[in-house]
């Protein structure tokens, strides 16, 4: 017979974003969870992050805070690096002094995007912007910080809530007559629930792991740390993604009047910062690691749609 897996303390940072906020409700059932505001922790301030650190003491640290907004990083590349790469490493330091497990959200946009398969985690890294840039410091401060962690990257990331692209399609979808949609960059996108769901998943996995093995949530870790990719299964471009979720809206109000949609080249749609023409992730090694097979953005496309109209 399996113990009881035991409970635990678990700091999620960036609680108000996308994925925070699903975090806090999916990893309720695993233990005292806190979600501290920015007033409370802000990830640009490393004496802010000790402070929490230190007066929480967490077990698990999920850090779904980051700074995402990737043209606008261009022009602020200090700002980027503080809450990307030198909060990570503060996080990372403080637990391991007191034998906290990291959980970090990384990003496709460490890849150049010029291989023509999709990445594995073993791949070499190149980014072609600040944001990129600056997530990679992040994954390599971890790696190099002695602290059992697991770095999932992703893509595309969207919900029912927040600012996302998604949102902003079907908006603008009510709004205009025509859009026109960069469709030469490839990806897939990646529900802010279901990466909330893969987080509770593995660490409730590994809570049963220390559990039954008599050991420390790092000892359980250990083993697997190291970095993962998370995207969303299957694959399209950001004009797939507005014509599926158009597509949705349609059959949800067949008599609304919506944009019609065409795609168009990245010349055509310039952006402070360069993206990967290549964004898409081999969610193998997740797979293999922890039985945990990210959902089909089709799927998650229509769901999150649906939920919309409730």
């Amino acid at each position: 017979m399996a113990l009881d897996a035991p409970k635990s303390r678990v700091l999620v940072t960036g609680g108000s974003g996308q994925v925070g906020g699903e975090l806090i409700h999916e990893l309720a059932e695993l233990g005292e969870v806190y979600a501290p505001g920015r007033s409370e922790l802000d990830l640009a301030d490393a004496d802010s992050i000790r402070k929490v650190m230190r007066e929480f003491k967490p077990q698990w640290v999920v850090n779904a805070g980051a700074h995402t907004a990737v043209d606008k990083a261009e022009s602020e590349p200090e700002l980027a690096f503080a809450i990307n790469a030198t909060a990570p490493e503060v996080l990372a330091a403080e637990a391991k002094e007191t034998g906290a497990v990291i959980l970090h959200f990384s990003t496709d946009y460490v890849f150049d995007g010029s291989k023509p398969t999709p990445y594995i985690e073993t791949d070499a890294t190149g980014p072609l912007s600040v944001y990129g840039t600056s997530k990679l410091a992040g994954e390599q401060a971890l790696a190099a910080s002695g602290v059992p962690y697991l770095v999932f990257r992703t893509s595309w990331v969207y919900g029912a809530t927040g600012k996302n692209f998604l949102l902003s399609i079907l908006r603008f979808a009510r709004e205009r007559e025509h859009l026109r949609i960069v469709g030469d960059q490839h990806g897939a996108p990646t529900w802010s629930l279901d990466l909330a769901r893969m987080s509770a998943h593995i660490i409730a996995g590994r809570q049963q792991f220390a559990a039954t093995n008599q050991c420390s949530f790092a000892e359980a870790v250990a083993p697997v740390s190291g970095i993962y990719h998370a995207g969303g299964s299957g694959e399209t471009t950001w004009f797939g993604f507005a014509e599926k979720g158009i597509a949705e809206l349609r059959a949800l109000e067949p008599d609304a009047k919506l944009a019609t949609v065409e795609a168009i080249p990245t010349s055509e749609y310039p952006t402070a910062a360069k993206r990967p023409v290549n964004s898409r992730l081999d969610g193998t090694k997740l797979k293999q690691a922890f039985d945990w097979r990210m959902m089909d953005w089709q799927e998650s496309v229509s769901r999150v749609v649906a939920s919309l109209k409730r």
